[in-house]
């Protein structure tokens, strides 16, 4: 019973966070564009932060600007998107546009001046990666600071998980995200190949920039990827299964679908490491001379993108007792199992700030303002995390034979 009030305590305050007393110097964020996002991103983490607020928004079409404002309680709504990077009132700038606009945007803004946090994926391909993160605009001590919103890796699950593997020795992992068929139209931007929609780009972020972090490494190639389209537009993916060679000939997967079926619904990773020799202490047993442990672990986090609501951390371990290079035998075998949940960094035995009702986007936002404020941060998504998912997007794109994201004329 305790577990249940948890459960809905901790997802009530997810949606109503406390409000936290503000500085007397707050970071000012702007928000270009009336995004779906921006309140489960930025609007409702801010809430709780007491060093930020959401000071203004622009839109396309100044009504809906207007109306989210007052929906979202923004006290500001500017004519442009140019009114909000040029503001000497704005020091942050959210950018939650189509995809096909991240790059212009984030580009415009860092010239500005202002920190950018930037909606995943990031651009729409390898060459805007490129040119955007290593642009010569973030070199220097008093350079704006520029993140890819890829939440889910700043959230205390993600680095519980991670502690429990060692991408050296995994052998095979995979990647799966699915999105309920309902959830969006036929004509969503996601289907518009224009503006850098399609299921790698949406989904393929989270599980090819998951799978670059269990192996420690970016893929070395796409072997296999099938799509099937949506029905806007030939070029944009509505699902796909890709297969990647990684260094050391190992391999990863992954799977993504945009109109999934009601029984594809818990976004997972699986992970398989190869034997490894273990100490006593980590077998748990005497090792007389002689003789070794071997260990093979399996992982599966369940709901690994929106841990905050929901996760479980399957550890499964397979003990082997064998003389010492005995391939052929064993004297021994055991499994070990055990569950992890880590709602906060507390729950992770980490000295780190969090509350277990903070979601993902708090925790990401908490280190994205450390990193403007010049502190230290505990977790970061830096220029060659996000070029190196936008490598096996456009890997597995070629594997499929569909067109790359188109590349930005602006410069």
């Amino acid at each position: 019973m305790a577990s249940l009030f948890g459960l809905a305590r901790r997802n009530w305050l997810i949606f109503n966070p406390p409000e936290a007393t503000k500085t007397t110097t707050p970071l000012r964020f702007g928000i270009l564009g009336a995004a779906d996002i921006g309140p489960q991103a930025l609007i409702l983490p801010a809430i709780s932060h007491p060093d930020v607020i959401v000071q203004t928004v622009a839109a396309r079409n100044p009504q809906k600007a207007k109306a989210y404002a007052q929906k979202h309680g923004i006290p500001k709504v500017v004519d442009t998107y140019e009114d909000i990077i040029n503001s000497p009132d704005i020091d942050c700038v959210y950018i939650p546009l189509p995809n096909g606009l991240h790059f212009e945007w984030a580009l415009r803004a860092l010239k500005a001046g202002k920190h950018v946090l930037l909606e995943k994926p990031s651009v729409n391909n390898t060459a805007e990666a490129e040119a955007l993160f290593r642009s010569p605009l973030l070199n220097g001590p008093s350079a704006p600071v520029l993140l890819e919103a890829a939440h889910y890796l700043f959230h205390p699950a993600w680095t519980a998980f991670m502690s429990y593997v060692t991408p050296a020795s995994v052998s095979s992992a995979k990647a799966v995200l699915w999105v309920p068929r309902w959830k969006f139209a036929a004509d969503d931007i996601r289907y518009r190949y224009d503006l850098g929609g399609g299921a790698l780009m949406d989904l393929g972020a989270y599980t090819a920039s998951a799978l670059a972090r269990v192996f420690g490494a970016v893929a070395e190639e796409c072997e296999e990827c099938t799509t099937q389209s949506g029905t806007y537009d030939a070029r944009c993916d509505r699902l796909y299964k890709a297969r990647y060679r990684f260094p050391g000939g190992v391999y990863g997967e992954m799977e993504g679908d945009l109109k999934a079926p009601l029984d594809h619904l818990s976004p997972d990773i699986f992970v398989t490491h190869r034997p490894v020799a273990v100490s006593s202490a980590e077998a748990g047993v005497d090792v007389p001379e002689g003789q070794e442990v071997l260990r093979t672990r399996k992982i599966k986090f369940t709901t690994f993108v929106q841990p905050a609501f929901f996760h479980s951390i399957r550890v499964d371990d397979e003990f082997v007792l064998r003389k010492v290079g005995d391939a052929s035998g064993h004297i021994k075998k055991w499994t070990n199992s055990k569950t992890i949940k880590a709602y906060s960094f507390h729950e992770a035995n980490i000295d780190q700030p969090g509350e277990a009702h903070w979601p993902t986007y708090r925790y990401q936002l908490e280190q994205f303002v450390n990193k403007v404020r010049g502190r230290e941060v505990q977790q970061w998504v830096d220029g060659a995390d996000s070029i190196n998912t936008m490598k096996m997007i456009d890997m597995a794109y070629n594997a499929a034979k569909l067109p790359l994201r188109p590349t930005s004329t602006y410069t």
